[in-house]
């Protein structure tokens, strides 16, 4: 059987991922005097640091312990899909975890080109082939399919964050201006960053600039829409109700951000993703 292995970026703790079969690297998050785990740490006090004028920070899981979960499986084959390379390190430690240990042969560390809501779908959809007998060949031919067939709207409320945490190009980084406006970002096509997509004054126009062009891509029931949120779950149902009503065929899952993903986004982001199934 092949075994799948992934970081917090699905936004699955350890113990929820273990269930459904597969195993979770959590990212690593600190703020002032606080080190904790994606998904483990106690947010409301990460909040209350952020509120206090503290900068989080966040990084790739520990080295040791990527190759500890590799050395768990010496006798199957590894498949670890990791969050997008370049919005991340968690790729490239991945890769170096793999390059240290003995069953490297059977390991492949594939680069989702994407995070969050859709790099979910694609460990349940990996986890489920596994589960069928799937080959790792089957899998991965799959996995490189949806990850040309997705993309990503971010949507965020204090655009330092963006620009402290160097995830955008740099035509993006000088956006900061428009804060008193609501800018869009959209996720690059090769996923290593987040550009400027537009702007405008008010939610429901970023949604409705979001939806024109979803519209070129012909969501129906072959897709699923995700909309993340941090910590603002009213603006994440009235993103949905906006959406639903021009792809009403299409799948919706809601998802709360962790501490990694706040790190990125900034308190109050919304997320707006989809993918092929």
């Amino acid at each position: 059987m092949v075994k799948i292995i992934t970081d917090s970026s699905t936004l699955y703790p350890p113990t929820e991922g273990k269930k459904l079969g597969f195993d979770v690297m959590p990212l690593c998050v600190s703020i002032a005097d606080l080190e904790d785990r994606d998904l483990l740490v106690d947010m409301d006090v990460f909040y209350s640091k952020i509120a206090e004028g503290n900068h989080p920070r966040s990084s790739q899981p520990p080295v040791g312990e990527v190759m500890e979960a590799y050395e768990a499986y010496p006798e199957d084959e590894i498949i670890n899909i990791a969050m997008a390379d370049g919005l991340s390190g968690t790729y490239q430690s991945a890769c170096g975890a793999r390059e240290s240990v003995d069953n490297k042969d059977n390991i492949v560390v594939f680069n989702s080109k994407t995070l969050c809501g859709p790099h979910r779908y694609m460990v349940e959809k990996a986890q489920k082939m596994a589960e069928e007998g799937k080959s790792a060949k089957e899998i991965l031919d799959w996995l490189e399919y949806a990850s040309e067939h997705h993309e990503s709207f971010l949507i965020p409320q204090d655009f330092d964050f963006l620009r402290r945490g160097g995830r955008l190009t740099p035509m993006a980084a000088a956006f900061g201006s428009v804060l008193k406006l609501k800018p869009i970002m959209k996720q690059t096509d090769d996923g290593k960053k987040l550009d400027k997509f537009g702007v405008k004054r008010t939610m429901k126009a970023v949604v409705a600039t979001i939806i024109e062009h979803l519209k070129k891509a012909d969501l129906d029931s072959r897709h699923i829409l995700y909309v993340s949120h941090a910590r603002v779950p009213e603006d994440a149902k009235k993103v949905v109700e906006q959406l639903k009503e021009a792809f009403p065929e299409v799948e919706y899952h809601i998802l709360d951000l962790g501490a990694a993903f706040v790190t990125q986004g900034g308190p109050g982001c919304v997320a707006v993703q989809y993918i092929e199934k």
